[in-house]
């Protein structure tokens, strides 16, 4: 490592650490550089006119710029990963009978804690999932749940009240009918193929509007993006966000609008299964790591750590990585690789 690239990892993370812009004083104050003032305000200027650091209005100091990060991210990190991930994950994986969404719900509320960044679960897209089943299913006297399973084993439901004075047999013709009518329907297709053949449905759901509806509005859930956000809060403590209202606004605008954030997170280009994209198009604040994970059913799935583009790399990817290895091998997905223990993320730097 050249000295001028151990200015660069000392000022982006100490600015991680912080979130306050470093001065060349800072730098020799905290850290045992052996070098003279002079020097570093020169190695500083160089960063910045090479487009690695930017200075702030606020302050003599420096802050990364996209550049910077991106540099740091691919040539100057190292690996640290925290035991205590390895502990709290194999509690969720020691539990053999948990679902695969249960699994994966908590290895993300696991992510979000540790990181304190959001984490993102990015299911697969509907195009070519078909639907293999409907049922209903009684809780009680007043209440049921509409159960659907897709060709590629994904299970949806949703708990709805009945009117006590249903007919079973009434409901059970109504969902074998829907099963006749809709199996091997594209998902992408139910919702107005089901609004197409309600006509046909009056004979059954005539006075028992709930059950059309309870599975409509299932179908309606399933068919849009599928994608679940764990640890929103976590952005609202960070400094960028929380000190300035502009960039809240925008990193709420992300992360409330499915669309908006899906494409955050399909965007880019990536290095092996995992990438990271730092101020995405539109999302300048932003930076995003994400890790692919290949989930029973043949299903590719994505799980991604949402932050500012000031979040600890090093520890963001170790965690990522590590959750998506393990949970491959809990599936039943992992492979032996030539490149094992290399790390994806990681370029070596041009000549």
């Amino acid at each position: 490592m050249t000295r001028t690239e151990k200015i660069l990892k000392l000022i982006v993370e100490h600015f991680i650490k912080t979130a306050q812009p470093v001065g060349s004083q800072t730098l020799l104050d905290e850290y045992d550089l052996d070098c003279s003032s002079a020097t570093v305000r020169s190695e500083m200027n160089a960063l910045e006119k090479a487009g690695y650091l930017e200075k702030t209005h606020t302050s003599s100091g420096r802050v990364p710029s996209k550049a910077g990060y991106e540099y740091y991210v691919e040539h100057l990190r190292q690996e640290r990963l925290d035991d205590s991930i390895k502990y709290a994950l194999q509690s969720i994986l020691d539990k053999k009978t948990q679902s695969v969404e249960e699994v994966i719900r908590q290895s993300c509320e696991i992510l979000a804690n540790m990181t304190n960044l959001a984490s993102v679960v990015l299911g697969p897209k509907v195009t070519d999932e078909k639907l293999v089943s409907v049922q209903i299913i009684p809780l009680g006297n007043n209440s049921a749940t509409a159960v659907f399973v897709t060709d590629q084993g994904y299970v949806e439901n949703k708990t709805f009240m009945v009117d006590g004075t249903m007919d079973l047999n009434e409901v059970t013709k109504t969902v074998g009918l829907l099963n006749e009518r809709l199996k091997g329907t594209p998902i992408a297709d139910l919702v107005p193929k089901m609004e197409a053949m309600k006509p046909a449905l009056s004979d059954y759901i005539v006075g028992h509007d709930a059950i059309y509806q309870a599975i409509l509005q299932t179908f309606l859930k399933f068919a849009s993006e599928r994608m679940d956000l764990y640890g929103k809060e976590n952005l609202l403590d960070q400094p960028e966000f929380a000190d300035d209202a502009k960039k809240l606004r925008r990193i709420l605008s992300l992360i409330d609008n499915p669309k908006a954030l899906r494409s955050a997170l399909e965007g880019g280009e990536e290095e092996g299964d995992m990438s990271v994209r730092i101020a995405p198009e539109g999302s300048d604040d932003v930076a995003i790591v994400s890790a692919k994970i290949a989930i029973p059913g043949g299903q590719n799935a994505s799980i991604s750590l949402v932050g500012p583009t000031r979040m600890d790399y090093e520890k963001a990817l170790a965690m990522l990585g590590y959750v998506s290895s393990a949970l491959d091998e809990y599936f039943g997905n992992d492979e032996s690789s030539d490149n094992e223990g290399e790390d994806p993320c990681k370029k070596k730097p041009q000549a």
